[in-house]
């Protein structure tokens, strides 16, 4: 017999729907987002469809609530269920929901994790939720103490994964502050140059590749998309491929170059770059381009993330919806440059880091989701009745 067997042999199972006002209570109406310019500034937060919106002065709810969101997508993964404790605000976008007698609300909370919304879903890409489908859903109610002790198992991997997440974020502002400090020198430390200087490297832009040139296998190829949404620091795989006729024709990185995406939809992420660490020569698109040098590539990779560098390229950007930096301007951006065993030592350093706060492979990251996996398979197991 499994834990829940166990749990529940010789327990009547009854299922309520959460429109049983008897048991729980649910509202949704009355109160209209109010417009950003005229919410007064606070200490409350603020709820929407999509989390915590804004913080004001006043409050609709106050004690343990369940938040579903009215809009939403059409899958269970995006669709959002909330938690919230104490006094808040709602906006008529979100479905505000408590139990009442013989009710864990932590356990609705729970159950409705593992729930598939589309079949109460109606509307197209944002589809919705309304009251009239929600009352519709039906909760198991087992005895008390046994919601109790389900609540019990699964906050301690919630809670585990709360510590685990706020440590990742310590970690990381603390990645941040470090990698200031080591790539910032004093003066006679290390001299600043221009990094389109002869005695450093040279930026060369990239060629027209296009996601439409891409084939399951052959050459590796970099699209500046990619920079964006899948490399991090440094990569010596590609995600993608050409073919070889293309890849003759191709302006080609190679072992050591830093390749810059030179576009963005914000000026945060333009010039995000990655140092290719692959032995193999891979094409680069337009909107990137690629800069060949003779420092520590890593040590470069991190100078592109630091605030200097960023404060630099501010200057350079151009565009209005598309914002740019061309190769011509990143030449003119000037950085530290320290001995080669100095830049080693900060990349030695900064690695550390870098695996424990970004690496899926290894890391807090990794441990995180391998909680969350953890949660989601006890989860399923405690909530299949």
């Amino acid at each position: 017999m499994s834990y829940l067997e166990r749990l529940l042999e010789g327990v009547e199972m009854d299922w309520k729907v959460l429109g049983d006002e008897s048991f729980f209570e649910i509202a949704n109406s009355g109160r209209k987002p109010v417009k950003a310019s005229e919410r007064t500034p606070g200490k409350i937060p603020y709820y929407g469809a999509n989390n915590i919106q804004d913080y004001v002065e006043g409050y609709t709810h106050n004690g343990e609530y369940i938040l579903i969101a009215e809009d939403g997508t059409q899958s269970l993964e995006n669709y959002s269920i909330q938690w919230v404790t104490g006094k808040f605000w709602a906006n008529n976008h979100v479905h505000v929901i408590r139990g009442k007698k013989f009710i864990n609300n932590r356990f609705v909370f729970h159950y409705l994790k593992t729930v598939n919304f589309v079949p109460f879903l109606s509307g197209g890409g944002r589809a919705k939720l309304t009251k009239g489908k929600l009352v519709e859903l039906q909760i198991p109610i087992p005895p008390l103490e046994i919601q109790e002790e389900i609540v019990r198992i699964l906050d301690t991997f919630t809670e585990l994964t709360a510590e685990l997440t706020a440590e990742l974020t310590a970690r990381k502002q603390q990645y941040e502050y470090y990698r200031e400090e080591l790539l910032s020198f004093e003066e006679g430390e290390a001299e600043y140059l221009p990094m389109g200087d002869k005695r450093l490297g040279k930026f060369i832009r990239g060629s027209g590749l296009q996601k439409k040139d891409f084939t399951e296998s052959g050459v590796g190829c970099i699209h500046y998309g990619q920079i964006h949404t899948y490399y991090g620091t440094h990569a010596n795989k590609t995600l993608s491929f050409v073919s070889e006729e293309f890849a003759k024709k191709a302006r080609m990185a190679e072992y050591g170059d830093l390749i810059i995406a030179t576009t963005s939809e914000d000026d945060e992420d333009v010039c995000k770059a990655v140092a290719w660490l692959g032995e193999e020569k891979i094409a680069i698109s337009s909107d990137a381009c690629f800069y060949r040098h003779n420092l520590d590539p890593k040590y470069v990779a991190y100078y592109f993330q630091t605030n200097q560098f960023q404060k630099q390229k501010m200057r350079f950007i151009t565009g209005a919806k598309v914002r740019r930096v061309n190769a011509d301007n990143l030449a003119k951006i000037k950085i530290p440059v320290p001995s080669l065993e100095e830049q080693q030592r900060i990349v030695s350093i900064l690695d550390k880091f870098d695996t424990l706060t970004n690496s899926i492979s290894e890391g807090l990251p990794k441990e995180i989701e391998l909680r969350n996996k953890q949660y989601e398979y006890y989860r399923d197991l405690l909530l299949t009745f």
